[in-house]
């Protein structure tokens, strides 16, 4: 499939999800920004929207560390997708405020992110994260060299499911890989 550019409320960190403080101090100061953003265009600009589901990029130096499940050696960017009225000035501004008047440090990493992955393959998971690895390696090691494609850029995972209201066996998560052609 070809990815049209998206442009995203971004923040950057290293390790594992499942016990990094970072990672969960990172996605909590996300939320609260696109919802500050949210109702701040609803005020301001007399445009409402529904805040997107949570994304990530993950990569590592070496890809293979995905469908062996070392999460210690993931760096990742977590992303909120953002309506085309949102600016970049709009969302530095909102992220300030969230830092300040909530005391959210993590907020002051949040970047704005113009993403153009392109050409890409996905596949939709349903089932816990740490179940993925079997479905990646297919993907990396039967599809793509089938398929002649090559790797072109981070691996992309978007979280269709709330983990705190989804049962594990039943989450929902579509796996992105840019690619290029050989």
């Amino acid at each position: 499939m070809e990815v049209p550019p998206q442009r995203f409320l971004a923040v950057d960190g290293h390790g594992n999800p499942n016990t990094s403080p970072d990672y969960a101090a990172a996605v909590q100061a996300l939320y609260s920004v696109a919802y500050a953003l949210k109702f701040a265009a609803k005020r301001s600009l007399g445009r409402d929207s529904v805040v997107a589901p949570l994304e990530g990029l993950w990569r590592a130096e070496n890809p293979q560390v995905f469908a062996e499940g070392n999460k210690d050696s993931w760096d990742w960017t977590m992303l909120i997708s953002q309506p085309e009225w949102i600016s970049p000035e709009m969302a530095g501004e909102t992220a300030a405020e969230v830092r300040t008047k909530k005391g959210l440090e993590a907020a002051a990493r949040i970047r704005w992110l113009e993403l153009r992955e392109g050409l890409s393959v996905q596949v939709l998971h349903i089932g816990s994260y740490d179940d993925e690895a079997p479905l990646l390696a297919r993907l990396h090691h039967e599809f793509m060299p089938e398929n002649h494609l090559d790797f072109n850029g981070d691996h992309h995972e978007i979280y269709l499911s709330d983990p705190r209201r989804t049962a594990p066996e039943r989450l929902k998560t579509v796996l992105r890989q840019p690619v290029r052609r050989k």
